[in-house]
């Protein structure tokens, strides 16, 4: 089978070319022409020069496809112009499904966001999470324009569920692993980590999964998934300082012991972006949206996602080393 997929040179897509090729799928992969290829250096695939705002391009690549992965989006907590977020991550993914529907694509996978869940717990025990991740969360309840624009892409893909288009909805956790090129604003924590950037830490907490297994779960789902249904695809909830301590035990680097208050990092990240972006004109090393996702525990229970899909998840302390060692290996730090 032919498939084709958005964000190939990204952290997930680039996983998901190698599964895909490792099971015999021809690949058809849009690529911006500026776009970094070295996650996909030596793979057979085809690559197409394109963009998720250039229907055309689109339409070229996906072209003779039986399936579509739709992995692209704008992931980050800062950008110059936040127009930027909506034009990729909500138009761009109507351009996709709008193309899928003209070349009449048998299945599609959408990469969506765990920040897309509106999480609830049940009545008797605030500790339990619910397994019902059906409900959206509120734009209003979400602090960067990348989760407030994958909330509202989502809702866009559910309209076209509606009008029959045969999509399946994958919402990661938190991926930690190899290949994580730009890096994703979580690979940059264990950057950072290993730069020693991080003198303190946050009262804060993450699902983590393998990037691979996030990966592998995008593949069962073509085979697996039922159209229309969200899968959410995480491993195990760690607090910040619990991660600190696996990458402590992995490059005897002292994990930071000093927890500061929310308050005080979100003052430094006022000063830092407003440094930053106004008088340094880069991109800010502590962004207030980031400071201000990391207000709320992100905790799951994944185990019926996971159970459908029929996927096996990896311990995570590997995925840990693994992004330690790629980091190393490539000269990251």
């Amino acid at each position: 089978m032919k498939v084709f997929i958005t964000g190939a040179s990204g952290f997930i897509g680039g996983h998901i070319v190698r599964k895909l090729l490792n099971r015999g799928f021809q690949v058809n992969a849009l690529v911006r022409k500026s776009s970094n290829l070295l996650g996909l250096k030596d793979l057979s695939l085809n690559i197409f020069n394109g963009d998720l705002l250039d229907k055309d391009s689109i339409y070229s690549a996906m072209k003779g496809c039986k399936a579509c992965f739709h992995v692209a989006a704008m992931y980050t907590f800062w950008e110059k112009d936040k127009q930027d977020f909506y034009n990729n991550n909500v138009l761009g993914t109507k351009n996709v499904l709008d193309c899928a529907i003209d070349l009449a694509i048998e299945k599609i996978v959408y990469t969506s966001s765990e920040s897309t869940v509106k999480l609830e717990f049940l009545p008797k025990n605030s500790e339990t999470m619910s397994k019902n991740y059906d409900k959206l969360n509120d734009i209003s309840n979400v602090a960067s324009e990348y989760k407030k624009t994958k909330i509202l892409a989502e809702i866009e893909v559910k309209k076209y569920i509606n009008l029959g288009l045969p999509i399946i909805i994958i919402a990661p956790t938190t991926p930690i692993g190899s290949w994580d090129i730009k890096p994703t604003p979580t690979g940059k924590i264990v950057l950072d980590y290993l730069k020693g950037k991080m003198p303190a830490y946050v009262n804060t907490g993450l699902n983590i999964i393998d990037v691979e297994d996030v990966a592998e779960g995008h593949v069962l789902a073509l085979k697996n998934g039922i159209i229309g249904k969200k899968y959410i695809l995480g491993n195990k909830n760690l607090t910040l300082k619990e991660i600190f301590k696996i990458l402590e035990n992995i490059t005897n680097i002292p994990a930071p012991k000093i927890q500061i208050p929310l308050w005080i990092a979100y003052f430094a990240g006022l000063v830092d972006e407003f440094v930053s972006s106004k008088i340094l004109k880069k991109c800010p090393s502590i962004p207030v949206a980031a400071v201000k996702s990391a207000s709320k525990f992100r905790f799951f229970d994944c185990s019926d996602s996971v159970k459908s899909l029929g996927l096996k998840l990896s311990p995570v302390e590997e995925a840990f080393r693994k992004a330690v060692e790629w980091f190393k290996n490539y000269n990251y730090c």
